[in-house]
């Protein structure tokens, strides 16, 4: 190089310069700028700290200074380190080189993100070294620094809020954000609630995207449909003015970025041609999946479904994420690669040629990661891809005979066919084994052809038919007659899709595949044209049906919202259920594909819009037109009042604090309103019946509880039971009802405690002989007889005296009524009276057994009776007479030693000793 160029400092500058601005040396004239002062300054004086150079239409321009105007243009600038002088010493340790894009705060903010902030404050060496305050400032910085790119157009000086302007949105984290900072920075109200609305409808998905990396491949192909709900919401919402469309393009594209990125990054850390088959295997059909599923959502929402949507149209051309398909297309050639090694291992004989086939099939792709899809790396893959087709030519000509018999022995099974052929597809798609394959593939063809003949008849048997019938579609759950027809022709249309699929990919060289195809095309056709004519039926029936007030379709917005049926005293909301099937309808039709007439359209978004409010006040109207049943019915007359005004509420649903009009669907603010004191009326309405219906369940209990209690021997429990049931309805009356309105349900548990009472007292008088209290009677001898302590009379009185006190219970029963109350336990004892005989003969059947134990004894006590004197005297003349007599007093002294030891027994032998 000529003259100063010569110069190693100039050199640097000028090469850096050249390669950066990518001119062409040939093109570029060196010899003008080796005498710029603007770079002699900067090399030759230490003083000069800059050197910026731009590219204009004259050429380059060189300068010390940084303007403002210099950043409407990249630009480079070259910086020292110290004020120095540069000399080749220190060439290449005191020159700074940076460049600036779009504007210096975008510059800086990619420069601190991306280089210092992660060296700073990640790097464990220089954040141990580096101030905790300086860490948190940088922090700052950089968060700073986004808001402040987010929200300007950045080539002003003065920061302006311009929603079209996306450069400083990179991820989709940024674009959450930006609505955060809009939320709170809005300079209008409407504009802060536009971005909150945004900022919420994101929230659904925005943890997820800033902890991207932390996530699984199987745990993003979840997020990927949640996405896609999310962005259809933000699109479709009619509440505030609508997304920007290039705010939402970009925001698809930034997407698609960060998905394609993640699956580059998981996939990266597996070694694809080494790691075991079915790790791979799964990881690249989720990664496959992420990447289908998000091309499909872009083309799907931007080329069908947003561009029929009236009130917001996609007007652009279909959005297609390019990189991200051609990402997904180089995971399904690895597959296929890493498959056909799998296969080849199943089918080639254990030998040292496998061995030594298999060691070198991945040579081709050594030093080079796969996931790595752009223009620059795509012709070396081909080329690695070719080589390795080369490497494994000899193995598919050793397998295509073993596959071959092995799909011929199931050739007769059309399903086990099919089967194989899709498990091995990786392998039939090599032109060697598909030429040998002729045959095989030929009956495949047949057999898609037979099931694509199937699916014809089964459709034709079944399209006119009612959903569910045996004749009719098959049919789901939740859906109406139109959808479900839908849903069902569009199974058919993916089973017919299916084997179009696999015979594009399988047999497309065979002579009879174009016959299969138009015929299996014409199918779907049919299909097609009964979806649409299901569509255009749909269509005019409710299209008739708005021209009919009696439908249930028209609403008008400032109609009344609901009133009372005059005929059956029913609340009738005026939003009729065919409205919300009308709204499913829509909804689920518009997911499926089909543009909605402009007046249907129009009907759904007036009833949307009201739909919440009519869903509650169906609630309330269910309520209202069923709380009689819910009620139990001695307790309606407690509820009264509180169903009165319930009732007063809805009778009175007068708008404006004068309350002279109707409340309406298009009041908003007053429908809320009257929402809300009708809720919070049914919700006391409703709390008071659970509680006194708990309380009725509660006395339920205690009364079955009663009902099995003896009443005969566990009185005490009865009064105790009995007192809880009058406490726990004192409780009720303490909580501010009337005792007139509880005098029906204190009715009604007397009646309940009528048959416990009454179950025990037929019980008790059953037992009562048995079961009276115990009396003491003692057998005496006094006064020269026997008789019973205390009195037979008295013994006969107390017993009565014991039965008629039970017998007399239900005259003494006051139950849980109030004082005054008439008592209805008084006419036990008459419905029961006929078994007063059978207590009172049992009774006396008792005393007469009684008196016998008294005959019994009487012979003990004869001795008594008479004079002892004069009977010894007169019967006891030898001694003879003395002995036997003594003997016998032997034998009965033990013979009464054998008897009952009770009083009276005592008292004969007291007497009989005295008189001997």
């Amino acid at each position: 190089m000529a003259g100063n160029l010569g110069d190693v400092r100039k050199l640097f500058l000028f090469t850096t310069t050249q390669n950066y601005f990518g001119l062409r040396p040939e093109l570029w004239d060196q010899a003008p700028l080796s005498n710029c002062p603007e770079v002699n300054n900067f090399l030759d004086d230490g003083n000069q700290m800059l050197l910026r150079v731009q590219r204009s239409d004259a050429g380059l321009a060189f300068s010390n200074t940084i303007d403002f105007d210099d950043t409407k243009d990249k630009v480079l600038v070259f910086f020292k380190l110290r004020p120095e002088v540069i000399t080749d010493g220190n060439l290449h340790n005191n020159i700074l080189v940076s460049s600036m894009l779009e504007s210096p705060i975008n510059s800086l903010y990619q420069a601190v993100r991306h280089v210092f902030a992660p060296m700073l404050l990640k790097d464990q060496e220089w954040s141990r070294n580096f101030d905790p305050k300086l860490q948190n400032l940088l922090s700052e910085l950089e968060a700073g620094l986004g808001v402040v790119l987010r929200k300007s157009d950045t080539n002003l000086p003065k920061l302006k809020l311009k929603e079209d302007d996306t450069r400083g949105i990179l991820t989709p984290s940024d674009e959450f954000q930006f609505w955060i900072e809009q939320a709170h920075r809005g300079s209008k109200q409407i504009s802060k609630e536009r971005a909150s609305y945004f900022k919420e409808l994101f929230e659904t998905i925005a943890r997820e995207f800033y902890n991207l990396d932390s996530l699984s491949l199987l745990e993003v192909v979840d997020l990927v449909e949640t996405t896609r709900d999310v962005v259809d919401d933000v699109w479709r919402q009619t509440e505030h003015d609508h997304y920007p469309e290039s705010r939402m393009l970009h925001l698809l594209d930034v997407i698609g970025g960060s998905f394609g990125r993640f699956v580059q990054k998981k996939l990266g850390s597996l070694k694809l041609w080494e790691d075991p088959y079915y790790l791979v295997k799964e990881n690249l059909k989720a990664g496959i999946s992420i990447c289908e599923q998000w091309v499909i959502v872009c083309s799907h929402l931007t080329g069908q479904v947003w561009q029929r949507y009236v009130p917001h149209p996609w007007k652009s051309e279909k959005y297609f994420p390019e990189t991200l398909d051609r990402l997904g297309k180089r995971l399904e050639e690895v597959l296929a690669i890493r498959t056909i090694h799998e296969k080849l291992l199943y089918f080639l004989p254990a030998s040292e040629e496998r061995i030594v086939c298999l060691s070198r099939v991945f040579e081709p792709f050594t030093g080079m990661n796969p996931v790595q899809y752009n223009p620059y790396t795509e012709p070396l893959w081909k080329a690695a891809v070719s080589q390795y087709e080369k490497i494994i030519a000899p193995a598919e000509q050793k397998i295509a005979g073993k596959l071959k018999n092995y799909i011929s022995e199931i050739q007769d099974s059309p399903q086990q066919l099919l089967q194989a052929f899709l498990k091995y597809k990786e392998l039939v798609k090599r032109p060697t084994i598909s030429k040998e394959l002729i045959l095989e593939r030929e009956t495949l063809l047949a057999r898609l052809g037979d099931s694509a003949k199937d699916f014809r008849l089964d459709f034709e048997n079944r399209c006119r038919g009612i959903p569910g019938d045996a004749s009719g579609p098959l049919s789901g759950k939740n859906l109406s007659e139109v959808v479900n027809n839908i849903v069902w022709v569009r199974q058919l249309e993916l089973k017919v899709d299916d084997t179009i699929k696999i015979a594009e990919a399988l047999l497309s060289d065979l002579s009879g595949f174009r016959s299969f195809h138009r015929s299996a095309e014409d199918l779907l056709d049919q299909f097609k044209l009964y979806e649409q004519e299901q569509f255009d039926d749909w269509s005019r029936e409710v299209q008739s049906g708005l021209s009919d007030s009696r439908s249930g379709l028209c609403i008008e917005a400032n109609s009344r919202i609901m009133e009372l049926d005059p005929n059956d005293g029913a609340l009738k909301v005026h939003y009729s259920d065919r409205l919300v099937i009308l709204l499913r309808e829509v909804r689920q039709l518009s997911a499926l594909g089909f543009v909605i007439p402009a007046k249907i359209q129009q009907v759904a978004n007036v009833a949307q819009k009201f739909c919440k409010q009519a869903i509650i006040l169906k609630q309330v109207a269910h309520f209202y037109n069923s709380i009689d049943q819910q009620m139990i019915q001695s307790q309606r007359p407690m509820m009264l009042q509180s169903a009165l005004a319930f009732e007063q509420i809805i009778k009175n649903s007068k708008a404006g604090s004068g309350g002279k009009s109707q409340i309406t669907w298009d009041n908003p603010k007053e429908l809320e309103g009257y929402i809300q004191k009708l809720q919070n009326a049914a919700e006391r309405l409703a709390t008071e019946n659970r509680r006194l219906r708990k309380w009725h369940t509660t006395f339920c209990e205690k009364v079955v509880t009663l009902m099995n209690i003896d009443l005969l021997r566990q009185q005490q429990r009865w009064k105790d039971g009995l007192q809880e049931l009058r406490t726990g309805l004192a409780s009720v009356a303490a909580q501010g009802f009337q005792p007139s309105d509880m005098r029906p349900w204190r009715q009604h548990w007397n009646h309940q405690l009528y048959k416990a009472l009454e179950h025990q007292y037929q019980m008790g008088l059953e037992a009562l002989n048995e079961n009276l209290p115990e009396i003491n009677v003692d057998l005496t001898y006094k006064q020269g007889r026997l008789q019973f302590r205390p009195p037979f009379e008295e013994i006969r009185a107390k017993y009565y005296r014991e039965m008629k006190r039970f017998i007399a219970i239900p005259n003494q029963f006051k139950g849980v009524g109030e004082a005054g109350d008439e008592s209805i336990f008084s006419v036990m004892i008459d419905r029961n009276a006929s078994g007063f005989l059978t207590i009172y003969s049992k009774a006396e059947d008792l005393f007469r057994r009684l008196s016998a134990v008294l005959h019994q004894h009487k012979e003990w006590v004869v001795i008594g009776q008479v004079d002892m004197e004069a009977l010894v005297e007169k019967n006891l003349s030898t001694v003879h007479d003395w002995e036997k007599n003594f003997k016998a007093l032997k034998i009965k002294g033990k013979e009464v030693d054998r008897l009952p030891s009770t009083g009276f027994l005592c008292v004969a032998l007291a007497v009989l000793e005295l008189t001997l």
